[in-house]
């Protein structure tokens, strides 16, 4: 499984890729980067139909720990996965800006 950190996720979403957010939805609507895709880790298994398998997608989480083991999920089901090491809460640190508020 491979992983991006902080700058390359930012300059990965701006180019369009897919941010999919693996936490719950209570912790994804207190504070998300924007633009993301919540689906929370229990259902990523059955809801992998709403991913293009032919995309790359970046997986993020509060920490990174959850979204590692969802990229390699991912990864196994045939997607070009990788995990956003430090997660949200990297990306705060970062200064890069969040939305709050319910799923996408």
């Amino acid at each position: 499984m491979g992983e991006i950190d902080i700058a390359q996720a930012a300059e990965a979403r701006a180019r369009g890729v897919l941010l999919v957010d693996v936490r719950e939805q209570a912790e994804y609507a207190e504070g998300h980067v924007p633009g993301t895709v919540n689906i929370p880790m229990e259902h990523l298994p059955a809801r992998l139909d709403e991913l293009d398998r032919h995309s790359p997608v970046h997986v993020i989480c509060a920490s990174g720990r959850r979204s590692a083991a969802m990229a390699e999920f991912l990864t196994g089901a045939g997607f070009d996965a990788l995990n956003v090491a430090g997660g949200t809460s990297a990306w705060i640190r970062a200064g890069h800006p969040i939305e709050k508020g319910a799923t996408r």
